[in-house]
């Protein structure tokens, strides 16, 4: 017997082999693997497409012109991956421990077993009706219906997720489920997601097809559940998807209706918030609810003790604020309010510690809309009276909490004493109720929660907690750690490779500090042609996430180009000093930064930067002015301080080195002032004094090593002011 992994190594390399389309080795790896399968079909499947590719090649080796060949080789690799799947999936029945596994292994009851799709269909279409009746006669007769109606959802959500590939009458009955008109919409959208896990076991060409009928369904719960699940299953069959052409075409063919480019561009952007979900929780729990973190000190750097990138924090083109704004994707997300208003996700902290009722041990559980007809939900109101509906309601008209959290919450209410529950109601019911009572305010409410985005966003927010919170999640695939690069999906590229499309995905990257993202996509747009006919804003944004990334060469074309389009803006002139000086080019860098001083003489960084460029050339005298003007412009500046100590003493103006590290020393030294000291009363003759200072910098430096390295960088620079060479280990032991 194979085990899980073995297997999965298996399927594995023969998905590799098919991708690279080395089919006929794909298919004698599948022949090994079916000799540890028993099922007899699968094997004649593989034998009937063993010998018809055989006789492809034959004729082919013939000369034979077959124009249909291609379309042929292309169903015959989906053939051979379709029954690779099966057989994979057969035979983890018998090794894996998984749920999924153990749910196809047990057997359906007796009383179940002649159960189609078809007989449920008609079980939960007398939902309604049979619960109305019941209400009519007895309680126990309502529990009775309820019970029932939910045990049928369950099967149903089992059966269809247990099921790896539909038959044609399976098909059809699915079909008959999206024409109902008495099947309630709420158990429609649990039909959906099962069958989107059920494709995420296992690719089913039909279940897609079903799927995109079902995105065009009038419910729009159905429909955007559909489209969601869709997306999802484009995801993680990207590299399969071109071996149906006719699912291309479809796909193509809804890709002209402008609301379906829509609707799949907002849902690629939800999916991306989503996996922002960690760090907003982080702000949330650190920041916005106990506002502390107000003044975080930053970091220091070497030499003159400045901070390398200091010109770069927050520092994106103030010009682009608009643009980020009008795409609702700005950066000034500190309120829980923009937070929510962009979409994002919120409660997922609030809400991670309330998943731990029965109710959620059920798979199915975690996708079933939010329903006053759920039984548990039903029995609490009933217990509650009518001041448990205002509060009900209240829950259920908010479009901020997604399905499972409605479910949470009610729970956890539940549970609470009669007496805090009352005082809770009573407080709502005072404020919230009474504002939600007026009829434009539930208007409002009502089309917020109908609103295609609202839905895509709750429903993308219950897959996001079912996958990182319940019991099961590590027996699913998240997609949410992955990359997400929907552009790049065969079957989605003329739906999202246009530049309105995605010039607001690579801004919201870029907001979200997502450099790699967000450079990736600014190259697909140039090589699209997205960037013709464009402001020199986009070249800005693209040579700034170049630069975040460290490519500053690549950063400053894309400056450059930006240049030629709207030459002699400031903020670009100062990011193309920067990548000029960072990459070492400090004569570009200079003209750069002069650049920047004409338009602001008074710019202290740029006055700074002139004066570090002018000493990595060698220009001292030059730089020295630069740092006496900063010093001038900032009171008690340090950063001058420290240039015009090491300009003075490189020009061999020695007292004047040594009183401005003195000024350094009485306020804030770094290791490197004490050093610089030191070598400047050495130079001055004074070789106590500078063994004093140098011991301060070992202390300062943290351990001798560290002293000695940053030491012998200065080396050379002792040796031109006349220290000789044989002294220096001398001065370095007598330390």
């Amino acid at each position: 017997m194979m085990n899980e992994k073995t297997i999965n190594e298996q399927y594995a390399y023969i998905r590799t082999l098919l991708e690279k389309k080395r089919l006929k080795e794909a298919l004698m790896q599948l022949e090994s693997l079916l000799w540890q399968c028993p099922d007899w079909d699968l094997r004649a499947r593989l034998e009937q497409l063993q010998t018809s590719y055989k006789y492809m090649l034959e004729y082919m080796k013939q000369g034979a012109n077959d124009p249909d060949r291609w379309n042929l080789y292309q169903k015959m690799v989906a053939d051979t991956w379709g029954i690779a799947d099966q057989s994979r999936l057969l035979m983890l029945d018998n090794a894996s421990s998984r749920y999924y596994h153990e749910v196809r292994r047990t057997p359906v009851p007796a009383e179940l077993s002649d159960y189609s799709l078809k007989t449920i269909l008609h079980m939960l279409e007398s939902f309604n009706d049979d619960l109305a009746v019941s209400g009519l006669l007895s309680d126990e007769k309502m529990d009775e219906v309820l019970k029932r109606h939910e045990d049928t959802l369950k099967f149903m959500f089992i059966r269809t997720w247990a099921n790896s590939a539909w038959t044609p009458e399976d098909e059809e009955d699915a079909k008959a489920m999206l024409a109902s008109e008495l099947l309630p919409g709420d158990d429609l959208c649990l039909f959906v997601s099962a069958l989107t896990l059920s494709l995420m076991e296992c690719f089913d060409l039909r279940k897609i097809m079903w799927l995109l009928n079902a995105y065009e369904h009038p419910n729009v719960n159905v429909s955007q559940r559909a489209l969601v699940g869709t997306m999802i299953i484009f995801h993680l069959y990207r590299s399969r998807l071109s071996f149906y052409p006719e699912l291309i075409k479809r796909v193509d063919l809804m890709a002209e209706i402008p609301s379906f480019k829509e609707n799949v561009a907002r849902i690629y952007r939800q999916m991306l918030l989503c996996q922002e979900t960690e760090k907003i929780d982080k702000k949330m729990r650190e920041e916005i609810i106990p506002e502390m973190l107000k003044n975080v000190s930053s970091m220091k750097n070497m030499r003159f003790g400045f901070e390398e990138n200091d010109e770069e924090n927050n520092d994106m083109n103030p010009d682009w604020e608009d643009a980020f704004e009008k795409s609702g994707l700005g950066d000034k997300l500190r309120e829980m309010n923009e937070l929510q208003l962009e979409g994002a996700d919120v409660y997922m902290s609030t809400f991670a510690a309330l998943k731990n009722y029965p109710f959620f041990r059920e798979v199915h559980n975690w996708f079933y809309p939010f329903s006053k007809q759920q039984s548990n939900v039903l029995k609490a109101m009933k217990q509650a009276g009518n001041q448990g509906n205002s509060l009900l309601d209240l829950i259920l008209q908010s479009g901020f909490f997604s399905n499972s959290d409605k479910y949470s919450l009610f729970f956890t209410i539940h549970q609470l004493p009669q007496a805090q529950q009352d005082m809770m109601l009573s407080q709502l019911n005072e404020q919230q109720v009474a504002e939600l009572a007026e009829k434009s305010n539930v208007e409002t409410m009502k089309k917020f929660n109908e609103r295609p985005g609202t839905v895509s966003n709750q429903y993308l927010h219950d897959l996001y907690r079912f996958f990182k919170l319940s019991v099961r999640k590590n027996e699913f695939r998240d997609i949410f750690k992955e990359k997400l690069d929907l552009h790049h999906v065969s079957a989605l590229d003329n739906t999202l490779c246009w530049k309105d499309v995605l010039f607001p995905i690579a801004d919201f990257y870029l907001s979200k500090e997502r450099w790699d993202e967000a450079t990736e996509i600014y190259d697909d747009l140039e090589y699209i042609g997205g960037f013709l006919g464009e402001s020199a804003e986009c070249y800005q944004k693209f040579g700034y996430a170049l630069q975040k990334r460290k490519k500053y060469a690549e950063a400053i074309q894309a400056y450059l180009k930006a240049d030629t389009l709207k030459p002699d803006n400031i903020w670009n002139n100062r990011h193309l000093a920067i990548c000029y000086r960072l990459n070492k080019n400090y004569q570009a860098a200079l003209t750069y930064y002069k650049k920047v001083e004409e338009a602001a003489p008074k710019d202290a960084n740029a006055t700074f930067y002139i004066g570090s460029c002018l000493v990595e050339l060698k220009q001292y005298e030059e730089a020295l002015n630069y740092f006496f003007k900063l010093d001038f412009i900032e009171n008690n500046c340090i950063k001058a301080w420290r240039g015009i100590g090491w300009c003075s003493f490189i020009n061999e103006k020695y007292e004047q080195a040594m009183k401005y590290y003195e000024k350094i020393i009485e306020q804030k030294p770094l290791a490197i002032d004490y050093m610089n000291a030191g070598h400047v009363a050495w130079v001055m003759g004074d070789i106590q004094k500078a063994a004093v200072f140098y011991g301060k910098a070992i202390t300062a430096s943290g351990n001798r090593e560290r002293f000695l390295e940053m030491f012998y960088k200065d080396k050379d620079s002792l040796i031109i002011q006349g220290i000789r060479e044989e002294d220096i280990p001398l001065m370095l032991d007598l330390l």
